[in-house]
């Protein structure tokens, strides 16, 4: 995955996690975007805030250096991050990078169909966080609140992703996930979310439809990263290889209802648990959206039955 070195980058659109607040979650469900937790269900946020460790720090030299408990600084990410050659220099540039073509894609998506697209941030922390949906750790993985319509991302994630799940990663499976959790706040502002019970779980499941597309709108929005513009009207991603998709479609896979049980959860898979979808069918609903490039490609809400 490349950057063209000469566009601008946003920092605006990732910030701090910041203060104590977060609301005492009420019933209000995050909607999960790699189904990691081990038993991979939808979780319910705890009622209380998880406290002490929490306040803003100044970003280090890396986010890989930012202590647990503590959250990322937006300032120091807009002097190091301004151009595409930082993006391809640094991997937290890559990050800015990767969630300003994302949301200029939806930005234009939805202009051009009539409605106006909410920019939603991306808020990187690691270890516990807190949220309009309540508490959260790590073990969550990557989520999207639709209480404060923010995208959460812990920055201990991409890692785990190859450690754990046995991933290949690489900064396109990175772009992929985060595609995946903008996915979801598309879904909130089209109130597509609304219609959907996550407590209910199976393979044919309303919580299983929301994910794969979420995975295809993932699709769709790298079909068409190479040619989405920054301000200055240039595009920020110049290229996007076949071994960038191969390897999005190997992370697909290892986040499968089915791949995590087998493999990390005891070795039964039980489909009446399925809440994110097959591997077989998260590979298929990105590769849906990535073929047609269009997102009334991935109304998986009438697909037929086994969603395949």
């Amino acid at each position: 995955m490349q950057f063209n070195d000469d566009a601008e980058l946003d920092a605006s659109q990732v910030e701090d996690v910041g203060g104590s607040g977060g609301g005492i979650g009420g019933g209000t469900i995050a909607v999960g975007g790699g189904g990691l937790a081990l038993v991979g269900i939808v979780l319910y946020f705890l009622l209380g805030n998880f406290t002490g460790g929490g306040g803003q720090v100044q970003l280090p030299l890396s986010l890989d250096q930012l202590p647990v408990g503590q959250q990322a600084d937006d300032q120091r990410l807009a002097q190091e991050c301004r151009t595409g050659a930082d993006a391809n220099r640094r991997d937290e540039c890559a990050l800015v990078a990767s969630i300003n073509s994302i949301q200029g894609y939806w930005g234009d998506q939805f202009q051009r169909s009539g409605q106006k697209y909410q920019a939603a941030p991306t808020k990187f922390f690691r270890g516990a966080v807190n949220t309009a949906c309540g508490g959260a750790t790590s073990d969550v993985g990557p989520f999207y609140c639709p209480a404060d319509a923010d995208v959460y991302i812990d920055l201990d994630f991409f890692k785990e992703l190859q450690t754990r799940f046995g991933a290949q990663g690489g900064r396109f499976v990175e772009a992929y996930v985060l595609a995946h959790e903008y996915g979801h706040h598309v879904q909130n502002l089209l109130g597509t979310n609304s219609k959907v019970d996550p407590r209910q779980t199976g393979p044919t499941s309303g919580a299983v439809r929301l994910e794969l597309q979420a995975d295809c709108y993932a699709g769709v929005w790298a079909n068409h990263a190479t040619t989405v513009p920054t301000r200055s009207g240039k595009p920020l991603i110049q290229e996007i290889s076949a071994d960038d998709v191969r390897r999005a479609l190997d992370a697909a896979g290892r986040i499968g209802d089915d791949y995590i049980q087998a493999r990390l959860g005891g070795g039964r898979v039980d489909e009446s648990k399925f809440t994110h979808g097959s591997s077989a069918q998260r590979e298929k609903w990105f590769t849906t959206g990535l073929r047609t490039g269009n997102p009334n490609a991935c109304n998986t809400f009438d697909a037929k039955v086994n969603l395949g």
